[in-house]
């Protein structure tokens, strides 16, 4: 086909627009602005697709988890991200977990493998007037760009802040300390395991000093214009939740149910095996050599997270890959914005897709970008457009953000099932299978009714 689709953005998003408008026959060119000297405060590298902040794209259980579900319904689409996935996947007990710079690597030779894909390194600083585009430029839009978006719609974007989890040398973690194990020995999507976390034990008294050091803790001194700008309850700073109270931490990323510690068997832990707090970590490459701490997203200062992280028994000798980050994330209020297409409704031509719409999450950046393509797709070839299902992940997602969530409090939402229609008649135990069921009986004819691939 001759139509051009012009996406600007070579994240997440962007890449999978272009993969299921590529794999119509469409032609396409991606505009990426890393590659031309200038970057964002939280990428490291020029990849596509370069995942910035957890290494996970969280559970990948089908059956009783919206974002399963969610992995579930892309893979049936042909997802380019879920197959680089597969590819890159790493031990994360029954989460989907990758090696981020294999992961990086697969998206970018897949769609570079395409003729009629041109990945261009350029920045792009206003809206284009005419022709099919896509902006999937992410949380992290620059700053002439994100400009040229509030002059078009004509209201100001709205923003938060997103935290970035520590990386660990695996090497440097005392193991002699921490023990290997998945909560509830619970076996992995991957090659089945259940040892597939590093487990820091704390006592009560290591506990209580930990979270007093995270009070009390340097932070990142804001800008004036950040200073009002929210966190995302998704991914809270370690030492907000701190502030929280002092047992906030034990029932979130430091939980220790499930946990048996083999190395407190003895009589000088007369309480038993069970920890009172612990921290854990998660494979981030396949090599195995680099481990993220789960949940501990930070605005420490650097020379602070280092200090008061090797307190954690285990970590006394960590050495840090990566320290963590603090950036803030900017997105639209779409219901208000976008129409059920998000297609801009003073420009048409223009759709949004991915985090910049207000979802949250990797894999509902994803997926939003696999719907952005499939709309582009139908409307270039003369087909009407039937969005997914409410009842399915994707079809309860797009309709959350194009109309269903209020626009007066509209806030950055992960795929979950309270965006579902609801079962009442379903018993509370067995609700989330039921959705499950509900949904993959109900994608199936909506993917059958799609503009078929070349």
């Amino acid at each position: 086909m001759t139509q051009k689709v012009h996406i600007i953005g070579g994240g997440l998003a962007g890449s999978e627009a272009a993969w299921q408008l590529a794999r119509r026959g469409f032609q396409v060119r991606i505009s990426e602005m890393r590659g031309t000297g200038e970057g964002t405060p939280a990428h490291q590298t020029d990849g596509l697709a370069e995942l910035v902040c957890s290494n996970s794209f969280r559970s990948d259980d089908d059956e009783k988890n919206a974002v399963g579900l969610l992995h579930h319904e892309m893979r049936a689409c042909d997802s380019l991200i879920m197959a680089a996935a597969k590819v890159a996947a790493v031990p994360a007990g029954s989460a989907l977990a990758v090696d981020r710079d294999v992961f990086s690597a697969e998206v970018e030779k897949r769609l570079s493998a395409l003729d009629n894909v041109e990945i261009v390194r350029e920045r792009v600083d206003q809206l284009p007037t005419e022709g099919t585009t896509i902006v999937a430029t992410g949380p992290l839009t620059a700053e002439a760009l994100a400009g040229s978006i509030g002059a078009a719609t004509g209201a100001d974007s709205l923003a938060f802040f997103d935290a970035i989890a520590p990386i660990v040398y695996r090497d440097s973690i005392d193991m002699d300390v921490c023990w290997m194990a998945s909560r509830w020995d619970k076996p992995s999507k991957v090659g089945g395991g259940t040892k597939d976390y590093i487990n820091c034990p704390m006592t009560k008294e290591q506990y209580i000093a930990f979270h007093q050091g995270l009070v009390d803790g340097e932070k990142t001194v804001f800008k004036d214009w950040e200073a009002n700008t929210p966190y995302f309850d998704g991914c809270m700073p370690i030492e907000v939740m701190a502030e929280r109270g002092v047992e906030t931490l034990r029932f979130g990323p430091m939980k220790p149910v499930g946990l048996d510690n083999p190395h407190w068997a003895t009589p000088e832990h007369p309480n038993g095996r069970w920890p009172y707090a612990v921290v854990q970590l998660r494979q981030d490459n396949k090599l195995g050599t680099l481990w993220n701490m789960v949940g501990f997203q930070t605005k420490l200062k650097h020379a602070e997270q280092v200090r008061l992280f090797r307190t954690i028994p285990g970590l006394e000798n960590a050495e840090f890959a990566r320290l963590g980050g603090l950036h803030r994330n900017t997105f639209l209020n779409s219901p208000v914005l976008l129409d059920r297409q998000l297609r801009l409704k003073t420009a048409p031509h223009v759709r949004f897709a991915g985090q910049i719409t207000g979802c949250e999450g990797y894999v509902e950046s994803s997926a939003v970008g696999l719907m952005a393509g499939l709309m582009t797709a139908a409307e270039l070839t003369g087909r009407t457009w039937q969005a997914p299902p409410t009842t399915t992940a994707m079809g309860a997602l797009l309709s959350h953000i194009t109309g269903d969530a209020e626009a007066e409090s509209f806030q950055p939402m992960n795929v979950n099932f309270g965006l579902f229609p609801p079962l009442h008649e379903v018993s509370k135990k067995q609700r989330k299978e039921a959705y499950t069921a509900r949904a993959k009986e109900e994608i199936g004819p909506w993917i059958a009714g799609l503009t078929p691939a070349a």
